[in-house]
């Protein structure tokens, strides 16, 4: 345990010096202020050290022999390319020191540099640092949560659909990806994003069926103060949120042509006009679009603008049924119930019986049926090995009931007309179980939507796609 009274360590320095009092000098100044600090005389010795331990920023001299701080820059960030690097010259060789900066170096400092010189740019190439290994971190998280990584299944569906998204990923290209309800399209477009050259920009999802016409015109181009009653305030737009990243607008086809117009006119301009503004400002934002619908089918019959389809199907991404990949089950399975086992205290595991049994499944739910299916085995079983009992489906697509043990006699009812009523599916049970989440999270976190997706742990839009198939209204007010 670290005592109280002991520093804690502020960051990792190397200071390198071919003059010895000078080298001693600062790196005794840099410990009094809580650095662990390192010296090398040479830059061979540098790079030694550098090699060997970890190091946040290098504080070397220009003019060293015999290998000088220019040369040590360039084989520095080889061994380390996130290593911030100070510069430290005589006042004659700034042209020098600002050619550092060209080469990677964060800043120079001149000698004889006053101590709060030092410190202050110290400090700041210090917090550059963590500024930097915080976005990496991020970056690392993001990949793996939404990257190809994501992205289960080794089918050759899914091996198509990953080359494909790969080749157009490095590109600006438009992409619509097209697939049934719960097959992932958002998930494909994360992994778009990722992959691209904008993975460090923003990600700005927007899903096009949960929200009113009025507001998603304002939601995606934003007002101006004034424009209508309750603008008190100007808003930025969804393009603007996305500029410079990725904009995903879920569910395109179920816009209305007025507002396919608008859209187009965006996209071919690249400019985007605020609601109740006369002035456009320019964005660069790189568009996925997706549906679940046949989109065509959509256009031929004059439901979707034909000129926007065009605009939007530069590259096509069909995102496969889960049925036409039944051998990517196992995977999947084992990939939802990894997921569970870790936010329970009672880990699961699959028995081959019951995957096998999945397999013979049709999954009209796609892969997020699989999901809800797997999490309430995981759940509700009563053994630590998931048995196909506790899957209980039908080949042919429908769920059996859940309300009674596997292998008793069945007590359906029969419906007017001699249909025969079943209780409820295991579908009807996950629904169920879903709309309570969501109404006792509402009643906690009121308008505060983002808190209430937070806390169920899903995305703003698949909260807002989950309330819209549920028929739960938003509370008045409410705010992603």
């Amino acid at each position: 345990m670290t005592d109280a009274t002991t520093p804690v360590p502020r960051g990792r320095i190397l200071v390198v010096d071919d003059q010895r009092n000078m080298r001693a000098t600062t790196a005794l100044l840099l410990r009094a202020e809580g650095y662990t600090v390192s010296e090398a005389a040479t830059g061979e010795e540098a790079l030694i050290l550098l090699a060997r331990e970890r190091v946040d920023l290098l504080l070397t001299d220009l003019k060293m022999e015999p290998m000088d701080g220019l040369t040590l820059l360039k084989r520095a960030v080889e061994v380390a390319p996130r290593l911030q690097v100070i510069m430290m010259t005589a006042f004659g060789s700034i042209e020098s020191a600002v050619e550092a900066m060209r080469m990677g170096a964060y800043d120079y400092v001149t000698k004889p540099f006053k101590e709060g010189e030092l410190r202050y740019r110290v400090e700041r190439a210090l917090e550059r640092a963590k500024l930097q290994a915080a976005v990496d971190n991020f970056a690392t998280e993001f990949n793996q949560r939404h990257g190809l990584s994501a992205l289960v299944g080794r089918s050759q569906a899914m091996r198509e659909l990953t080359t494909r998204l790969l080749r157009v990923a490095q590109s600006d290209a438009t992409v619509l990806i097209q697939g049934e309800s719960g097959t992932g399209k958002e998930l494909v477009a994360r992994a778009l994003h990722a992959h691209s050259r904008r993975s460090g920009q923003p990600f700005v999802p927007v899903n096009c069926a949960a929200i009113s016409e009025t507001l998603l015109e304002t939601e995606l181009f934003g007002h101006a103060k004034g424009a209508f009653t309750g603008a008190v305030k100007a808003r930025r737009g969804l393009f603007e949120e996305a500029d410079n990243g990725t904009l995903f607008i879920d569910e395109v086809t179920e816009t209305s042509p007025t507002f396919q117009s608008k859209l187009l006119r965006t996209l071919q301009d690249g400019e985007v006009r605020r609601v109740g503004e006369s002035t456009a400002l320019r964005v660069d934002v790189r568009i996925a679009a997706a549906t679940n619908r046949d989109i065509e089918l959509e256009v031929k019959e004059k439901r979707f603008r034909q000129d926007l389809y065009y605009r939007l199907n530069v590259v096509l991404l069909r995102v496969p049924p889960l049925r036409e990949r039944l051998e990517d089950v196992p995977a999947l399975a084992q990939h939802f119930l990894d997921r569970a086992n870790a936010r329970s205290p009672r880990p699961r595991r699959l028995s081959e019986s019951a995957v096998e049994h999945l397999m013979t499944y049709s999954f009209p739910g796609n892969v997020r049926e699989l999901e809800n299916l797997v999490e309430q085995a995981a759940a509700l079983a009563e053994g630590d090995e998931l048995l196909p009992e506790d899957f209980p489906l039908r080949p042919q697509g429908r769920v059996l009931p859940t309300s009674e043990p596997p292998g008793l006699p069945s007590t359906d009812v029969a419906r007017p007309g001699g249909a025969e009523a079943a209780g409820p599916t295991l579908a009807e049970v996950v629904e169920d179980a879903e709309r309570r989440a969501i109404v006792q999270a509402l009643e906690r976190h009121g308008v505060d939507l983002a808190r209430v997706a937070d806390e169920l742990g899903v995305s703003s839009t698949t909260l807002w796609r989950k309330m819209k198939r549920l028929n739960l209204r938003p509370p008045a007010g409410a705010r992603e």
